[in-house]
This record gives C-alpha cells, sequence and structure tokens, in this order.
C-alpha cells in the first residue's frame, strides 16, 4: 500500500472527527499547537508534513493511531 493512502485515511478521519466535535480548523490547530495551515495539510493528506504534527493534532482530539491491517482502496477513495 503506498503511503499516500495512508496519509489521505488519516487526514479525513480527522477532519470528521473535528467536524464531529464542533472544532474549526483554527481551533484545533491552537489545541494542537500547530498553525491552521498545517491542519489544513494533514486534512488533505499531505505526506510531507511531519508525523510529530499529526500526533499533536490527534492527541488534540482526544484519540490515538491503531495499527490495523491495510485494505486496498475502493474506487470511491
Amino acid at each position: 500500500m503506498d503511503s499516500s493512502v495512508i496519509t489521505q485515511r488519516i487526514g479525513s478521519q480527522v477532519r470528521t472527527m473535528r467536524l464531529n466535535r464542533g472544532y474549526k480548523q483554527a481551533e484545533l490547530a491552537l489545541l494542537a499547537g500547530i498553525t491552521r495551515q498545517k491542519l489544513i495539510e494533514i486534512e488533505q493528506g499531505s505526506p510531507t508534513v511531519s508525523m510529530n504534527a499529526y500526533a499533536r493534532v490527534i492527541a488534540a482530539l482526544g484519540s490515538e493511531v491503531k495499527l490495523v491491517p491495510a485494505t486496498m482502496p475502493t474506487l470511491e477513495e
């Protein structure tokens, strides 16, 4: 599996969690200690964003990363 698929999936999950919790991008970025632009890059699945930035956002959402066996993306993804 290509790493860009993984970052895309994480970004999508981060965005969904942010919206479900009612945070605006600027609010979550402030909680995570990153810039709003960096959060936008994370939500877009940018592979150039550091793992530390991803971790800070995930922690700010009160979540953690769980490794599971990979599945191939569907045509919709």
